[in-house]
C-alpha cells in the first residue's frame, strides 16, 4: 500500500514539474513581448500626439464645428460598444475585468431605453457574449497580439460610417490601459462623438496657414484621428495582456514550486512510515522465531521419552536377558 502511494506521489511530482517548466517558459515569453509592445506604443505615440495637436488647432480656429464626428446625434437610440480582449487565456483577470465593465455599461444603456451594438475584438469577448445571447455586429480575431494600423482602420470603419449617418448615439471603447509593467487599469472611454478641448491656449496657431481650407483638412484628418485612437487602445491592450500573462505565469510557477515541496514532504513521510512498518515486522518475526525455538526442544524431549520404556513393553517370551543387558 505504501509503495503504491509513493508511486502515485512520484508521478504527480513529475507532472507538476513539467507544468512548472511550461509556465516558466510562458512567463519569459510574455516578459519579452511586454517590452516589444511598449516599444510599439512609444513608436506610435508621436504620430498620435501630432495629429491631436493639429485637430485641436483647427477646432480652436473655428473649423469643423458641424462636422459629423464632432456633433451629437440626438435622434439616434443605439449605443455602440467596442470591447477589446485577448484571443488566448492564461492572463489572469485581464479579460474578465474588461468584459464585466463593458457589460455593466451595456446594462445601464439598456436601462436608459437605448439599444446596444456590440463590436468585439478578441476571441474571449466573442465567446463570452455569444454564450450569453448578445447580438454581435462585428468580430475581429487574431489582432490583439501584434495590432497594426491597418487593423485599427478596419475597426474604425465599422463605426465611423454608421455614426456619420446618424445611426449611433455614441461609441464607447472598453480596454485595459497600460500604465506600467506592474500596473494596468480597465477603462471605458467615449469614442464618438469626439471630445476636443478648446479651452487650452491657442499659442502659435496664428502662424499656421492651412491650404486649401481648415474645414477641408479637418474632414480628412478626423477619420485618421479616430483610427489613431483605436490604434493607441489596441497597443495599450496588447501590452496589458502580455503584462497580465507574465504575472499570471509567475504566480503559477511559484505555486507549482510550493506544491512540489509539499508533495515531496508527503512522499518522504509515506516512505518513512513504510520503512518503520517493515522494521516492526522484522522485529516481530525475530521475536516469534525466538519463542518458537524453546517450544520445539520441549516437543523433541517429549517425543523421545517413551524410548526409555521400550524394554518393559517387550513380550516376555521374546525377552532375552543378554539383549536386555546390552541395552543397559
Amino acid at each position: 500500500m505504501a509503495g503504491g502511494q509513493e508511486r502515485i506521489l512520484r508521478r504527480r511530482i513529475k507532472s507538476v514539474e513539467s507544468t512548472k517548466k511550461i509556465t516558466r517558459a510562458m512567463e519569459l515569453i510574455a516578459a519579452t513581448r511586454v517590452v516589444k509592445a511598449q516599444e510599439r506604443a512609444n513608436a506610435a505615440r508621436p504620430y498620435s500626439e501630432e495629429i491631436t495637436n493639429v485637430v485641436l488647432d483647427l477646432v480652436r480656429n473655428g473649423a469643423g464645428r458641424e462636422h459629423p464626428l464632432l456633433r451629437d446625434n440626438p435622434e439616434a437610440t443605439t449605443a455602440a460598444f467596442i470591447v477589446v480582449t485577448s484571443d488566448r487565456g492564461l492572463c489572469g483577470a485581464y479579460n474578465s475585468a474588461v468584459i464585466r465593465m463593458a457589460e455593466r455599461a451595456m446594462v445601464d444603456a439598456a436601462a436608459e431605453g437605448r439599444s446596444t451594438s456590440l463590436i468585439v475584438i478578441g476571441k474571449k469577448a466573442q465567446t463570452y457574449f455569444r454564450f450569453r445571447g448578445y447580438d454581435i455586429d462585428a468580430a475581429f480575431l487574431g489582432i490583439t497580439d501584434q495590432p497594426t494600423y491597418e487593423q485599427a482602420r478596419e475597426i474604425g470603419a465599422t463605426v465611423i460610417d454608421r455614426y456619420t449617418q446618424g445611426d449611433l448615439a455614441s461609441v464607447d471603447i472598453a480596454y485595459q490601459r497600460f500604465i506600467s509593467a506592474g500596473s494596468q487599469q480597465p477603462v471605458l472611454r467615449r469614442f464618438l462623438p469626439l471630445s476636443v478641448e478648446t479651452t487650452e491656449s491657442a499659442e502659435g496657431s496664428a502662424d499656421i496657414e492651412y491650404e486649401p481650407s481648415p474645414e477641408g483638412i479637418l474632414s480628412e484628418i478626423l477619420p485618421r484621428f479616430v483610427e489613431s485612437r483605436i490604434y493607441s487602445a489596441l497597443l495599450d491592450a496588447s501590452a496589458s495582456e502580455h503584462a497580465n500573462r507574465q504575472r499570471a505565469m509567475k504566480a503559477a510557477t511559484d505555486n507549482a514550486g510550493e506544491l512540489i515541496t509539499k508533495l515531496a514532504r508527503i512522499m518522504n513521510r509515506a516512505r518513512q512510515d513504510a520503512i518503520t512498518t517493515e522494521i516492526m515486522e522484522i522485529v516481530g518475526g525475530a521475536e516469534a522465531l525466538k519463542a518458537d525455538e524453546g517450544s520445539a526442544e520441549d516437543l523433541l524431549v517429549d517425543h523421545l521419552a517413551p524410548l526409555h520404556l521400550f524394554p518393559h513393553h517387550l513380550d516376555p517370551l521374546d525377552h532375552d536377558p543378554t539383549e536386555h543387558r546390552a541395552l543397559r
